[in-house]
């Protein structure tokens, strides 16, 4: 079964940058889209960066032109830098596979989470 698994996060100073991993093992068939979430607290997760299997990549204005989304197929990784970091950066951040059955509908994969605290 696929698995997920994030690294990189830390404490760091506001303006600062960090660099976050999802490693993901096991076999998929086929993934419509993977991103970066997070959940602030008191807030619901939100979405921070997806891309699709064809290639476009989003961003919610809270990180545009700060975060960027990238992958390295060959290392089955994804990474999310996170530039000019602020304190409303702080968050547990999760990583997300959307997988596609075979029948045409898909489901969730999940990392753990890892924590991103930004200091002022």
């Amino acid at each position: 079964q696929v698995q997920l698994a994030e690294s990189g996060g830390g404490l760091v100073q506001a303006g600062g940058s960090l660099r976050l991993s999802c490693v993901a093992s096991g076999s998929i068939s086929s993934i419509n889209a993977m991103g970066w979430y997070r959940q602030r607290p008191g807030k619901l997760r939100e979405l921070v960066a997806l891309i699709t299997s064809g290639g476009s990549i989003d961003y919610p204005d809270s990180v545009k032109g700060r975060f960027t989304i990238s992958r390295d197929n060959a290392k089955n990784t994804m990474y999310l830098q996170m530039n000019s970091l602020k304190p409303e950066d702080t968050a547990v951040y999760y990583c997300n596979y959307n997988v596609a059955r075979s029948s045409g509908s898909y489901y969730y994969i999940w990392g753990q989470g890892t924590q991103v605290t930004v200091s002022s």
